[in-house]
């Protein structure tokens, strides 16, 4: 589990360190920066899978992903004491994204190459990557050191050197993840590539969820949602189908999901409705309920993933249907980490009622996403590689 994420530098992140529980709620106005943390989130999962260069380059480029604000925001500035004014830096820009787990930590920095005549002038540089042990970052718990081209690996008290010349678009994970001398890497690549990120489920007429699917075992719901059918009566062979049944009851009262084997090896989903003579196909089916049959699927999993984010889950759903959701989402942190964005009233109101609920309110001043009530002896213990 992920006890503490760093972000810096990152859009309208100046600074911020976060603690996190066993269920995080992500709340705060619009604007206040809910979906930059979940897009610093994403940027940190793709340096497992070795995209995330190209991912900073899908939102504009490195440069227009650096916070524009000042460098620092004194308590002058805060209180409108004097106006908000930049001088000059006394740091070179870097992006800092971070973690710190039960066994390790990991930070990255990336920044802009040195001036040159390539082409490729603009792609964002990894310059600094660590892993640790431990809860915080201490020269003396790291185990892991990529300083530009060089990865070292601490032996005793001592150093080795296991590659010279990673080329700076490519992650640590990329080039010693499989290499036996240094499992650290391999352990935290593979965590990192277990966790899970819901925030697009396709719904509309033609969504390959509403369509009869060719059906494998699935004990994962793909991102988009396409294998519906499958991941659902996987869920009732092998995983908890009593689970399965009270969430479907406990939003549609009386309802009964029903999986229709077709010819061919197709699946498909169907709801059988109190009162209706016939079971409703999934092409039949609103927006509203197909997403909460996905969300079923993906919470549900017989496969828990170490980490599960959903991004605004209440999208299409009915108000009356985020009680349940949020029943469903609390017996799944049970299994797993689950971090959920949104701004939905009565979706908050029913997570709050975990006591193990951890709710983070996005606040925004002078343009930096800060959280509401967080004192700085309130951030939990976190240092920055040099």
């Amino acid at each position: 589990m992920l006890h503490t994420l760093a972000v810096a530098n990152y859009r309208s992140i100046n600074n911020l360190i976060l603690p996190l529980g066993r269920l995080n709620l992500i709340t705060g106005a619009n604007g206040s920066g809910k979906s930059n943390l979940y897009r610093a989130l994403r940027l940190l999962a793709e340096t497992a899978q070795g995209g995330v260069v190209n991912a900073l380059a899908r939102e504009g480029g490195l440069e227009s992903s650096f916070w524009a604000g000042p460098e620092k925001i004194s308590r002058r500035m805060l209180k409108g004491e004097v106006p908000v004014q930049g001088g000059p830096r006394q740091n070179v820009m870097r992006l800092r994204l971070g973690f710190a787990g039960e066994d390790f930590g990991y930070a990255i920095s990336l920044g802009l190459p040195e001036p040159s005549n390539s082409a490729f002038s603009l792609d964002p540089e990894i310059k600094r990557e660590c892993i640790w042990a431990g809860a915080s970052y201490r020269p003396a718990s790291l185990l892991v050191d990529r300083a530009g081209p060089l990865v070292r690996l601490r032996e005793g008290r001592s150093w080795q050197v296991l590659a010279q010349h990673v080329p700076s678009y490519d992650s640590l994970f990329d080039q010693i993840g499989n290499d036996p001398n240094c499992p650290e890497v391999f352990q935290l690549r593979e965590t990192i590539r277990r966790w899970r990120f819901y925030d697009h489920f396709r719904s509309d007429a033609e969504a390959p969820a509403r369509q009869p699917q060719l059906g494998t075992r699935t004990p994962v719901l793909h991102h988009d949602g396409r294998d519906l059918a499958a991941a659902l009566q996987t869920i009732r062979e092998i995983g908890d189908r009593a689970a399965l049944d009270v969430a479907i009851d406990d939003a549609f009262p009386g309802s009964r999901l029903h999986i229709d084997f077709q010819a061919g090896g197709r699946f498909a989903v169907e709801l059988r409705q109190e009162g209706l003579l016939r079971p409703l196909s999934a092409a039949e089916l609103s927006d509203g309920t197909l997403r909460y049959l996905l969300l079923v699927a993906a919470l549900l999993t017989p496969r828990p993933p170490s980490l599960m984010v959903l991004n605004e889950p209440e999208t299409s759903l009915h108000p009356d249907l985020l009680p349940a959701l949020g029943r469903l989402i609390m017996a799944a942190s049970k299994q797993t980490q689950v971090w959920v964005v949104s701004h939905a009233s009565r979706l908050i109101a029913t997570l709050r009622e975990s006591p193990q609920c951890n709710t983070l309110e996005l606040d925004k001043q002078l343009g930096q996403t800060s959280i509401r009530g967080q004192g700085m002896l309130d951030e939990p213990p976190w240092h920055w590689p040099d």
